[in-house]
């Protein structure tokens, strides 16, 4: 439950000829409760390594050590941190598709989509844009680009609150990353008899996790 509001007197409402208090403190209050969403949408990638932030199995959301139902652990993270780069992109999609359920059955997953934090976004489009390999003198192929694997790449402000060269990869896995929302932000608006205050209230249910860890894959960086 997130909520937050603002009293506006009687007084000030009286002098206030041009309805300014009123409109920017609306707008103040509109902005934080789209600023508290996002954050906490965003914290679930930023503690996806941080020890105590832990899903159904018991483990973070990003490791190595995921517990199968049927026995056995799985990883849906980089064997060995690396920072973003055309062989970390390559080795997690090869680790995508080699991603088994809880029975040990291939399931045929694929990458979906990048999440970054502003801080890497120029570095992908390198990456991802040449069409020629980065960083060297040979004729060889992009193949990322041309394989369209990572077409679909998501910056997002608000990552990153660890570490700036964190970077995500959401995959096609059902029931992975998950989103609950039981009330939609909602404004309110009543006067106080006694005071004659005006009072003005925002409020909004809802939460984020995952049910699946297959869900996402990523890397801390080097």
């Amino acid at each position: 439950m997130y909520a937050l509001g603002f009293i506006i007197t009687r007084e000030i409402y009286e002098d206030d000829q041009y309805g300014k208090v009123g409109a920017q403190k609306a707008k103040a209050l509109a902005r934080s409760l789209r600023q508290t969403k996002e954050i906490v949408a965003a914290n679930v990638y930023n503690r996806a390594f941080t020890a105590g932030y832990t899903g159904g199995d018991g483990i973070v959301l990003l490791s190595t050590a995921h517990l199968n139902v049927a026995g056995g652990t799985y990883s849906n993270k980089i064997a060995t941190d690396a920072d973003i780069s055309e062989a970390a992109l390559e080795q997690a999609s090869i680790d995508i598709s080699g991603y088994r359920d809880d029975r040990g059955l291939l399931i045929a997953a694929k990458p979906k989509k990048l999440i970054i934090p502003y801080q890497l976004q120029f570095e992908v489009k390198r990456i991802l844009g040449a069409d020629g390999r980065v960083g060297t003198d040979l004729n060889d192929p992009n193949v990322l680009k041309q394989s369209s694997i990572y077409d679909q790449v998501v910056v997002n402000h608000y990552l990153a609150s660890t570490g700036t060269d964190d970077w995500f990869i959401m995959t096609d896995v059902p029931d992975g990353m998950k989103y609950f929302e039981r009330r939609a932000d909602q404004f309110e608006q009543d006067n106080d008899f006694d005071t004659e205050n005006a009072k003005f209230k925002a409020t909004a249910r809802y939460s984020f996790g995952w049910s699946d860890p297959r869900g996402l894959y990523g890397s801390q960086g080097a």
